[in-house]
């Protein structure tokens, strides 16, 4: 029986948490492509396939260590899947406690993410899938 698309994001977050960046890349579609906006980034940019998500994150860890998604809540919107989390992470200079909350909207395709946009709220996550059409 297939899994639905809440259940592949659900477990996607649960191999990251567990294995990082390798862990999610079952998960992902080669046709993958997440852009950061500038309000969530410091360098805004365009991801494309398991390479973009590996550069994704060796942005990361270069300054943080410890990297997790604590995921609040999972909902099915429109065929997508919006998902409302924390950013974790310890700073490898300070060892300091990081979070940033926000908003993916996994868009999958053959039961891989094919599209993940992130959104500073779920109003504006909500309103840019009543506005853009799935892929």
């Amino acid at each position: 029986m297939a899994s639905s698309n809440l259940e592949i994001v659900e477990r996607g977050f649960e191999a990251f948490n567990e294995n990082g960046v390798e862990g999610i890349l079952p998960y992902i579609h080669p046709e993958f492509e997440a852009t950061t906006p500038p309000d969530l980034a410091s360098e805004p940019d365009t991801y494309r396939g398991h390479d973009g998500i590996r550069r994704w994150f060796s942005s990361f860890d270069e300054v943080m260590d410890e990297i997790r998604w604590d995921a609040h809540r999972f909902q099915e919107v429109d065929g997508r899947v919006l998902v409302e989390f924390t950013l974790r992470a310890r700073g490898k200079t300070t060892g300091l406690d990081f979070g940033q909350d926000a908003v993916m909207v996994w868009e999958l395709r053959d039961g891989q993410a094919i599209r993940v946009s992130l959104y500073a709220t779920v109003d504006e996550a909500l309103s840019a899938i009543e506005q853009e059409p799935s892929i």
